[in-house]
């Protein structure tokens, strides 16, 4: 299953839960290693009923949550977890288990683990600080009533807050003020209900993912959602208190070739990714002359109709000739409104008051649950449409000898994703085999895939849809399906050693290798695996990370282009991966017969290795001058 990497709606049902960390464990040496995520055990919960009982009601979410506890304290006691995000999940899940429980020292004793192995700075100071407020506002004496409690809750959030050192955690505060604004029970309950139900329905069970979700989520709707107002309130007081902008390092780290286009040569690069509108880069597309434009016709005999500017699949991976999936007259009179949905989230996430957030504000206030799951679904057919022109818009700036070629994917935006089967991966694999092929043959030097997916991914499509059997017969399913992908996709890459492919890390805070995301776990010489960075160079909350994320670059409120030519920031390592593309492509103007080894290096030499060595931050301006320093040799 392939997902784009920007920021996605459903992520807001996430935000209402604890802000998680990492723990550390002292270990004996005859535990068993879990160094990947498919090693991790499997659970699974029987469950009959409606699913949002466990998140209102205890009587449901009692038994679920014992059984839940049991399992996460052998797992820690059982194995040796190598991966740090795998451990804040199951921590995190621990102290949500304590706070509902009342065990409110078990609770904060997690609390300060997670915090003190956190690496991301503002991660390290603002975890656990909405749980521990909580607790001690409770634990500080009877309140004569509930409205005497949530004043006390504020004033002592307030106090937390503003302790914060604001250039360190400006942009996690902006984000936690949108989460809470954005959150409600009825697009909890309703993002629940529809995502999950059916699948319940078929098995009559959960599986450890889905009941670790839950009973977390049943923290958060009980304890601190009710409070949302008060949390919005304290982090408004903040942002208003500190309103100064961090520092944007991008525009001085720039390399802009101008606009001498002729002067240059053309340099194809392929935006791999959910479909490109070439309408805004008139000057800047790929044209395969051999081809008729609009006419139904495979002119060339290549295999595909209509390839002017590129190739498409649908979602069955299927050839189709529309780079851009064509809009039916109901998703074009959507279009505004979800521009606008979208827009008003992305506002609420940066803490800007406009007409688009203020009006999403009181559709959501207003949202019922049965409205919930279409909510999702039409905001996440937006972002599908609008990502690859947004991905295409930043691999081109600044670049007049870019030519752009489209290779459009078509991703699921549906909560119930169609069903994995082993027929399908084969067309998949397929598929991308003759994507690679295509851009070999048409000499394409640079290909951005802000896009991925993993076994797990599999795995929660089988549960979606009730199939695959137990848990572990689903593990096994999926690593055969993703396999079949990845082996493709492996072999296909590496067959082209002249083409850089450049991959987004994803958006999961995670180790993108142990969690076998494709394309951004699999390690090959043509690979350059992107994390994200805001505009002052620190990471972002959401990035991925790990030993085979070779670069970092700014994914934090782009702006680009829409379908249309509109402009819309966005952020994820979907906006990072083609700011590295985009310096790949300026390289190759200035030297079209630089190697990938030799593009490779410019683009890692080039750039700062921060504080620490996590990150590496890309610095285009110097891997152009090291390029022409080594031309004037």
């Amino acid at each position: 299953m392939k997902v784009p990497r920007s920021l996605r709606i459903v992520s807001v049902v996430a935000c209402l839960a604890l802000a998680l960390g990492q723990v550390p464990f002292a270990q004996a040496a005859e535990k068993p290693r879990i160094t990947s995520q498919d090693q991790l055990p499997r659970y699974s919960y029987p469950f009959t009923g409606k699913v949002t009982a466990v998140l209102t009601s205890d009587a449901a979410y009692a038994p679920l949550a014992e059984a839940v506890r049991k399992d996460l304290e052998k797992l820690l006691a059982d194995y040796e977890i190598a991966d740090r995000a795998t451990l804040r999940e199951v921590i995190g899940t621990l102290v949500s288990l304590d706070v509902h429980a009342g065990r409110y020292e078990s609770a904060k004793q997690r609390i300060a683990q997670l915090r003190e192995l956190e690496e991301k700075p503002a991660a390290k100071l603002m975890t656990g600080m909405l749980a521990e407020v909580y607790m001690d506002t409770r634990r500080s004496g009877e309140h004569a009533s509930e409205a005497a409690f949530r004043s006390a809750f504020q004033q002592a959030y307030a106090r937390r807050v503003a302790a914060l050192p604001w250039d360190v955690v400006a942009d996690n505060v902006r984000a936690a003020k949108g989460s809470a604004e954005i959150a409600t029970e009825a697009l909890l309950l309703g993002s629940v209900e529809s995502s999950l139900q059916p699948g319940v329905d078929k098995t009559g069970a959960v599986s450890g993912d889905v009941a670790w979700s839950l009973v977390a989520q049943r923290t958060s709707l009980a304890h601190y959602l009710p409070l949302k107002a008060e949390r919005a309130a304290a982090l408004s007081a903040y942002i208003a208190a500190n309103a100064r902008v961090k520092q944007d390092i991008w525009a001085a780290r720039g390399a802009s070739l101008g606009t001498g286009g002729a002067a240059l040569p053309p340099v194809v690069m392929a935006v791999w990714d959910s479909g490109v509108d070439m309408a805004p880069f008139s000057n800047q597309r790929w044209v395969n002359t051999a081809e008729i434009p609009g006419n139904g016709v495979d002119d060339d005999r290549n295999g595909f109709i209509d390839d002017v500017h590129g190739i498409a699949f649908d979602l069955d991976s299927q050839r189709v000739p529309e780079i851009l999936a064509p809009l039916d007259a109901a998703q074009r009179e959507a279009y505004p409104r979800m521009r606008d949905k979208t827009k008003g989230i992305l506002d609420l996430q940066a803490s800007i008051d406009s007409r688009e957030s203020q009006a999403l504000k009181q559709e959501l206030a207003a949202l019922k649950p049965e409205q919930a799951g279409p909510f999702i679904e039409s905001l996440n057919f937006f972002g599908n449409f609008t990502h690859g022109t947004h991905v295409a818009g930043i691999a081109a700036a600044g670049n007049p000898a870019v030519r752009l070629m489209a290779a459009r994917i078509t991703f699921d935006h549906r909560m119930i994703p169609d069903l994995p089967t082993r027929e399908r991966s084969e067309r998949d694999a397929r598929a991308a085999r003759d994507a690679i092929a295509y851009f070999r043959q048409h000499g394409v030097r640079v290909v951005n895939m802000s896009w991925g997916g993993s076994p797990r991914d599999i795995e929660a499509a089988l549960e979606a849809n009730g199939a695959g059997g137990t848990p572990e017969e689903r593990r096994r399913t999926a690593r055969e399906y993703f396999q079949i992908f990845r082996q493709a996709m492996t072999e296909a890459m590496a067959s082209a050693p002249e083409i850089l492919f450049v991959a987004a890390a994803g958006n999961s805070d995670n180790d993108a290798a142990f969690a076998e995301f494709v394309p951004s776990g699999i390690d090959l010489p043509n690979i350059l695996t992107v994390g994200a960075v805001d505009q002052a160079g620190e990471e972002t909350s959401f990035t991925s990370f790990g030993p085979n994320v070779d670069v970092f670059a700014n994914g934090f409120e782009v702006e680009s282009f829409l379908p249309g030519g509109e402009r819309m920031k966005y952020s994820g390592t979907s906006m990072a991966a083609p700011n590295v593309a985009n310096l790949a492509g300026k390289l190759l103007a200035l030297n079209p017969a630089l190697t990938t080894d030799q593009l490779v290096s410019l683009i890692k030499v080039g750039a700062d290795t921060l504080p620490g060595g996590r990150v590496r931050l890309i610095h285009p301006q110097r891997s152009v001058e090291l390029l022409r320093v080594l031309q004037a040799r």
